[in-house]
């Protein structure tokens, strides 16, 4: 699926991580509290010069944005406001 976000928003791909107990449990995803921590997949025209760009990692605001499920892949569609930081290194 492509998505070309228009306003001054921009599509992440969450980044998910498999959490274990300290005895080496998997946790389900159900059972993890949502990441903060998305790759930016796509940048609308009216902020592509701005800091962030395609491939970045950044930080986002909970429970913000609009989620879009592609098979397997998770999706937001978020507006750069509620974008924190860029995680850099």
């Amino acid at each position: 699926m492509k998505i070309r976000p228009i306003g001054k928003r921009l599509v992440l791909k969450t980044i998910k991580k498999e959490e274990k107990t300290s005895s080496g449990i998997l946790m389900p995803d159900s059972a993890v509290e949502k990441p903060v921590y998305a790759e930016v997949i796509s940048v609308s025209k009216e902020i592509e010069d701005k800091n962030i760009k395609v491939g970045d990692r950044v930080i986002y605001t909970k429970y913000k944005g609009t989620e879009i499920k592609d098979g397997e892949e998770e999706y937001i569609l978020i507006d750069i406001e509620d974008v924190l930081g860029v995680v850099e290194g």
